[in-house]
């Protein structure tokens, strides 16, 4: 999967953590109700050829469950309220890496100059949030703001947006 650390671009997570937690949001969305690839790849406007190994990866891990058949899909294996952040990430290996010694390499570096060390503080501050935060959480203020759906119009817009656009 890719790499979370890109010191052109300091992310804190990878696109595929962030992929994973968009299909795991949507699953908390839909819960307990099985989901397909096509369902979710539409409704977190993530690639569909990458959401299936992703998925596969969540399902390896034990944090998603599939069911194949008419009915079948995606469902998570835990209540949304008992899945953290962290654990999703943890499932792509995409959880916040401390820094642990110099990102350039420098020898001379001992120990983390000001720079890193702040950076370093600001991933455990991440890591902290994102393993307090669950899946309930995130699913209850994606359904105020709808940040996986894009158009008001979509399938998982709450149908007060769905009357207007009518």
């Amino acid at each position: 999967m890719s790499n979370y650390r890109d010191f052109g671009r300091l992310r804190v997570i990878s696109t595929t953590g962030e992929y994973a937690l968009r299909a795991a949001v949507f699953l908390a969305q839909h819960h307990p109700e099985p989901q397909t690839t096509a369902q979710i790849a539409e409704g977190t406007k993530v690639p569909s050829g990458y959401l299936s190994k992703i998925l596969q990866a969540m399902v390896r891990r034990a944090v998603i469950r599939s069911q194949r058949g008419l009915h079948g899909g995606f469902t998570l294996v835990r209540e949304p309220e008992n899945t953290s952040v962290l654990d999703i990430l943890a499932t792509v290996d995409a959880e916040p890496q401390r820094i642990q010694q110099c990102p350039l390499g420098l020898k001379a570096h001992v120990k983390l100059c000001p720079l890193h060390r702040l950076v370093d503080e600001a991933i455990e501050h991440a890591q902290k949030a994102f393993a307090k935060t669950n899946l309930e959480e995130l699913s209850q203020s994606a359904e105020d703001s709808i940040p996986l759906c894009g158009q008001s119009a979509s399938p998982c817009a709450p149908s007060s947006l769905k009357s207007r656009s009518t």
